[in-house]
């Protein structure tokens, strides 16, 4: 209660129009928020947790309750609240909680509009330059890159990278183009380049190979080689992505520390995902497969992924990104029928070809209501299904968050439709 009859800045007053008599009650403070955040209305209670941050300890503790709220909106308004926090205890009741941290994946593919990536495992790009050198090997993602006939390979550039004194302590790289003639030479050397020279990157914890967009180079003419070696060489890595599925292939290998696996292909060989699934990842949280089409290799069917489906091969997932496929429809009922549905946060069949039947399929699952994000961006669903997601989610209808910007429109021909993927060539 207030002493004053007269509310704060942050309080909130019981009544309708009418003022409120001299000797109301004024529901504030942290009691108001407490009291808020028990509210049927699902955008009262979110509202109740960003005000509740105004009341010191007492609205952090209301906040960090949150974590553990029935509510998956609630959960995840309460993550974004406590995120950026330097808490000791919020630092402990965010690793309790295990959030998925990959916010970038959710974003649109920079390789549409001939873009480098700007982010890379929640750090900012900066294209290395001899001249600057590594200024913050920790926050910053240092990428090197090879312009068209450039007599320089990136062989060449991380040599000079790693003569810096701060190279040690680089967390994140990336490799762009990593020669001048992109399509007549594999990622092989560079490969090899960083195998032979690990020693000087002990503290490398994120890697992207092949930050190349379409102005550069078709995805499906990127030419990849044997990725294993990369994950023996750099033990404490956590995060792998890679763009490109011709040549890929992955040895088998051991790996304790890798937590995201992330695959960008206009077309992944069936062979590649066995290889994948070979592999021993017991870490592995985020798993993200770039499936493609089959003019571009892409043959795979469901029956390729029922290891990651049905056997469970990486146990620990809490973000499944099948996207950018050609059958997404049958993705989405074999997924509702996986043991993964019942532990994933996240599960994202963005850049497909799902429409309004599989998306039905999705959303009356049960189990699907377990999820904190359902992307569905960038496939065919219509109109009509979209506006009823986006008023669904709105009232409160629907605990989970669904993406379903930038969808596509069936092609014709001779009045049969056509659908595809949104990456391929």
């Amino acid at each position: 209660m207030s002493k004053s009859n007269q509310p704060g800045d942050f309080d909130a007053v019981l009544g309708g129009l009418a003022p409120p008599p001299v000797d109301g009650i004024v529901l504030g403070g942290i009691s108001g928020a407490k009291a808020r955040a028990t509210s049927p209305d699902i955008k009262v209670r979110i509202s109740a947790l960003s005000e509740a941050l105004n009341y010191e300890d007492a609205g952090l503790d209301l906040v960090i309750q949150a974590l553990h709220s029935e509510s998956k909106q609630l959960q995840r308004a309460a993550y974004w609240l406590l995120r950026e926090r330097d808490d000791e205890k919020v630092k402990q009741a965010l690793q309790n909680y295990k959030p998925w941290n990959l916010e970038e994946r959710l974003r649109r593919y920079p390789g549409y509009r001939g873009d480098n990536t700007s982010i890379f495992a929640n750090r900012q790009v900066v294209d290395f330059d001899p001249e600057v050198g590594i200024i913050d090997p920790v926050n910053t993602a240092y990428a090197l890159r090879c312009e068209y006939d450039e007599e320089e390979s990136a062989v060449d550039k991380l040599a000079v990278l790693l003569q810096h004194p701060k190279a040690v302590e680089l967390e994140a790289l990336v490799i762009g183009a990593w020669s001048g003639e992109l399509t007549d030479y594999s990622s092989s050397t560079i490969i090899e380049a960083l195998v032979a020279t690990s020693y000087k990157l002990t503290n490398l914890k994120a890697l992207f190979i092949g930050d190349i967009h379409y102005q550069e180079s078709e995805i499906s003419w990127i030419l990849q080689s044997d990725i294993s070696p990369i994950l023996q060489a750099y033990p404490n890595l956590e995060i792998l992505q890679v763009r490109g599925g011709t040549g890929l292939v992955f040895s088998p290998v051991v790996h304790n520390n890798l937590e995201a696996l992330i695959i960008e292909t206009g077309g992944l060989n069936p062979d590649t995902i066995a290889q994948i699934c070979a592999c021993d990842f017991p870490n592995l949280t985020h798993l993200e497969l770039w499936l493609g089409s089959a003019d571009y290799g892409g043959h795979s069917s469901i029956d390729d992924l029922r290891p990651i489906l049905i056997k469970t091969v990486f146990p620990n997932l809490v973000y499944l990104g099948l996207r950018n496929s050609t059958y997404s429809n049958n993705i989405a009922e074999a997924v509702i029928n996986s043991p993964l549905i019942d532990s994933i946060k996240i599960l994202d069949l963005s850049m497909g070809t799902l429409t309004d039947a599989g998306a039905n399929v999705l959303l009356k699952s049960p189990v699907v209501k377990q999820l904190d994000i359902l992307n569905i961006s960038e496939n065919y669903l219509s109109d009509d299904k979209v506006a009823l997601l986006s008023l669904q989610e709105s009232r409160g209808n629907f605990n989970v968050h669904v993406m379903t910007n930038e969808q596509k429109k069936d092609d014709y021909d001779d009045e049969e439709a056509y659908r595809y993927c949104s990456v391929a060539e």
